[in-house]
């Protein structure tokens, strides 16, 4: 009996000062057991909490590797196509297109632009500004170039050309003097048609600002004037004589010729014969006769 009350428990309904120093023991053993039930107990439940996440990381991971491989594939793919087209004749200029010529041909913009079947598309694209400045420096006759890109490989060149505004009597030879006031080198022994002729005019601020009022004209005035004659007298020092294509010949001045110019087929419509037609001041006209 002695024995057995040795390893008896200690009851649970003792307070701990009630307690034995062996009861005390034997409660704390008990505590610490319990204690380690519990510990084990949740570990063991939150590995299988891991173990219940696992195939849905692998599945992730799955994921992200197709994804990345997918994405390196299309990079790969893309280059190649990129690189094909490059080398293919798909990425040179098979068709050229102009507009915005009147003078010009489309060989002469070509030739000035260097924009021609065979040249690199990128090498044109997106440099206008460097076309413009080289097709000037071969022809003085284009001013801004535009390019554009149509389809695949056809390249649209719109050209802002400056136009022929007269010949000017050299000596015996004619010079082209552009609308801009630049006097062309080439020296020629008949003038061309449909632009006229500037007789008594030396190179200067005089010809320029008789020339930016001719480029103030309608087309159908500027085809209508034959000749252009600086003849200044004592009164009127800017008075130039015109001689016209329909016969008759007009006085007028430099300063204000482009606006009373347009005037001109109204005045002839009421004529009745060819005479002179004088715009110095006001606006009136007498037959050759008087």
């Amino acid at each position: 009996m002695g024995v057995m009350a040795i390893f008896k428990r200690a009851p649970k309904d003792k307070r701990p000062e009630q307690l034995t120093p062996w009861e005390r023991y034997q409660r704390r053993a008990e505590q610490n057991e319990a204690q380690s039930k519990k510990s084990h107990f949740s570990r063991w439940g939150k590995q299988l909490r891991i173990g219940d996440k696992l195939p849905k990381l692998k599945t992730q991971r799955r994921r992200l590797v197709v994804k990345r491989a997918a994405l390196l594939i299309s990079l790969f793919l893309m280059g190649i196509v990129i690189a094909g087209y490059f080398i293919s004749p798909l990425s040179h200029v098979q068709q050229v297109k102009v507009s915005g010529t009147d003078g010009l041909t489309v060989k002469q913009v070509t030739r000035a632009t260097k924009i021609q079947p065979g040249v690199s598309i990128w090498a044109v694209i997106g440099h206008d500004q460097r076309t413009s400045h080289q097709a000037k420096q071969q022809n003085p006759q284009i001013g801004k170039v535009t390019t554009k890109l149509v389809g695949l490989n056809q390249i649209h060149i719109k050209v802002n050309e400056i136009r022929v505004a007269g010949y000017l009597v050299d000596g015996n030879h004619y010079q082209r003097v552009l609308e801009n006031g630049l006097i062309l080198k080439t020296s020629y022994l008949q003038p061309g048609g449909g632009s006229p002729i500037y007789a008594n005019f030396k190179s200067g601020a005089r010809l320029e600002k008789m020339i930016a009022q001719y480029a103030k004209l309608p087309s159908a005035v500027k085809h209508a004037i034959s000749e252009i004659k600086f003849a200044p007298t004592t009164s009127n020092p800017q008075r130039i004589h015109l001689y016209m294509n329909d016969g008759n010949e007009v006085y007028a001045t430099i300063s204000t010729f482009a606006s009373k110019m347009t005037y001109y087929p109204g005045i002839v419509a009421k004529m009745k014969t060819k005479g002179i037609i004088n715009l110095e001041v006001g606006a009136y006209s007498y037959s050759f006769k008087k």
